[in-house]
């Protein structure tokens, strides 16, 4: 039997999602003959201008390495043209591929999406994923057509969502879980067309890119759903609150089950009367507890103002929380 002959595969991505995907075709019988990345910008607190985590990892293997402002550059279509790629692949690459570059490849374009597809397309799923509470995701190899993930679907791998893992955790996963699958459909391509099935677009939902002001917390909210907030916006933006006017980032939490009258023996209050959301009923050792619109929530590690990320220990050992004062929301204006 004649093995398939290895495909020539342009590769575009940017960001550390992407690159466990670079690394296996990298690894794999197909050869990559170019990388299509975003163009250079500041990173970081310094805002240095520094490559990333594609753009180096190419680089490093000596990859040919293209980065157009727009699409429709005429030169760099030129360029694409010019490696005869037979297949396009696509993970995080963060921008819209118009119709001359996706009719590049002989093959077409197919994608690493960090959902179970129609659920989530867009460009935050995973964090929209653990946000929302849901226990299960998974990524997606889609072929890429105009309209944003909207695809038909060659193939899918799940993975469980805990009640303690944050989004950079679930990525991690979804990022080395879908690198294997994309090569083996690759190796399925080189030998004949693949099954493909439509997405069901009554069922399709958008995740939104991430804003500043979703980490805004409302203590109206419930401590569940506060929980999910704040590991679904772990690493970037983090929930905050504000403390005094100070503004306070919300690392590390759990969900607290507490006996019935808690409250009540920790604040001296009116028979009747509730405590507002955002009061805080217990600072001390490790357990700094905050009244939820339902439930009580447990802050396990956070931040104040020009300080380190620290536990709740370490935190209430040189800050003035109190039991009684009360967590207000912040404005996105003082993230």
């Amino acid at each position: 039997m004649v093995s398939p002959a290895p495909l020539r595969v342009v590769f575009f991505g940017t960001p550390e999602f992407a690159v466990p995907t670079l690394e296996a075709l990298l690894g794999s019988s197909h050869r990559v003959v170019g990388v299509v990345t975003r163009a250079d910008r500041p990173r970081g607190r310094g805002q240095r201008t520094t490559d990333a985590p594609v753009k180096a990892r190419a680089l490093s293997a000596a990859l040919p390495v293209l980065q157009p402002e727009r699409m429709n550059d005429l030169h760099f279509q030129a360029e694409l043209a010019g490696l005869h790629p037979d297949v396009g692949v696509v993970a995080a690459y963060g921008k819209i591929l118009t119709e001359p570059i996706l009719a590049t490849p002989r093959l077409g374009m197919i994608n690493v999406h960090a959902s179970l597809l129609p659920r989530y397309r867009g460009a935050a799923p995973v964090h929209r994923a653990v946000v929302n509470g849901d226990r299960e995701t998974g990524v997606t190899i889609m072929r890429v057509v105009k309209a944003l993930d909207a695809g038909p679907l060659i193939a899918t791998a799940r993975r469980s969502i805990g009640l303690e893992d944050t989004s950079d955790e679930v990525e991690h996963d979804l990022a080395r879980i879908g690198a294997p699958l994309l090569v083996s459909v690759l190796d399925a391509l080189a030998i004949g067309p693949v099954a493909e099935v439509s997405q069901d677009e009554a069922l399709a939902t958008y995740a939104h890119r991430l804003m500043r002001e979703d980490g805004a917390v409302d203590w109206t909210r419930s401590a569940d759903a506060l929980h999910n907030q704040i590991r679904g916006l772990h690493p970037w933006p983090h929930a905050f609150t504000s403390h005094r006017g100070r503004r306070v980032i919300l690392l590390r939490s759990r969900v607290v089950t507490a006996p019935d009258g808690a409250v009540d023996r920790e604040l001296p209050i009116a028979i009747g009367e509730r405590p507002p959301a955002g009061t805080i009923i217990e600072a001390h050792g490790d357990r700094l507890h905050v009244l939820t619109g339902a439930g009580i929530l447990g802050i396990t590690q956070l931040q104040g103002e020009g300080r380190r990320p620290m536990t709740a220990r370490e935190f209430l050992a040189g800050a003035p929380f109190a039991v009684g004062d009360v967590l207000t929301n912040a404005s996105p204006l003082e993230a």
